[in-house]
């Protein structure tokens, strides 16, 4: 089907372009969103008169990113680290999210990964430049280098892991040691308070009961003893009380 174009389609055409597209996607898309009418002399027309204005929009678009956008990405350098393995492979890929995120750090322009023209993701360390585009019509080039992560710096990071768990075996044992020398000390401590309990118990239970025997012995002698100073009355005593006064 022939149609024309009333707006923007990225890839396909322009406003005001003419050109024959398969039917099925001037129905089921292009017409629906009128993006796109069919080739005739009214919406010819209305084309033109669209790309006129589009056109100069465009320029408008192009003139304020070549003059405040330009130069500060075109030939700006980013490095981006990675993990790499046996002949450098990345673990992974650097994508155009990836840089766009880099750039805008960089340059301070906030780029969307759709503006990073990346054939394909980066899959080995080096340089590589890479093309930007800013507007339509306005394209920087920048250089990404994508390096492996320092050796230096792992190793650093394996020897702190090392230090750090020799300092926690270290503050085990220590700890383990104050446990066993503070539980020697409370079974000494408890043996002696046993031992000092036992002799207290063994120095007061002898002379008390001794004690209470005696006084035992003491109350049965001395009760019959009364019983039988009151029950045999002195014979005199008997006499005079016998005799009449």
């Amino acid at each position: 089907m022939k149609v024309v174009f009333l707006e923007e389609v990225e890839g396909t055409a322009s406003p005001g372009d003419v050109k024959n597209v398969a039917n099925g996607f001037a129905r089921n898309y292009l017409l629906p969103r009128k993006l796109a009418a069919p080739a005739n002399d009214h919406y010819i027309a209305i084309a033109n008169a669209k790309a006129t204005k589009h056109a100069k929009r465009q320029d408008r678009l192009d003139d304020e990113a070549r003059t405040h956008l330009l130069p500060k990405v075109e030939g700006a350098s980013v490095s981006i680290e990675v993990r790499v393995g046996e002949q450098e492979k990345l673990f992974g890929s650097v994508g155009s999210r990836d840089i766009a995120e880099a750039l805008a750090e960089v340059t301070g322009v906030p780029i969307q990964h759709q503006q990073v023209l990346l054939g394909q993701v980066i899959r080995e360390v080096g340089a590589e430049e890479v093309k930007v585009r800013l507007t339509k019509n306005v394209i920087a080039t920048v250089t990404v280098n994508v390096t492996a992560m320092g050796v230096e710096e792992e190793e650093a990071t394996e020897e702190t892991a090392a230090e750090e768990g020799a300092d926690e075996a270290t503050e085990g044992k220590l700890e383990d040691s104050l446990l066993a020398d503070t539980a020697a000390a409370s079974d000494a401590q408890d043996a002696d308070s046993r031992r000092q309990s036992d002799e207290g118990s063994e120095g007061t239970s002898g002379p008390t009961a001794v004690g209470v025997e005696a006084v035992a012995e003491a109350v049965q002698v001395a009760e019959p003893q009364a019983v039988a100073e009151v029950a045999e009355p002195d014979e005199e005593e008997l006499e005079n009380t016998g005799q009449p006064g």
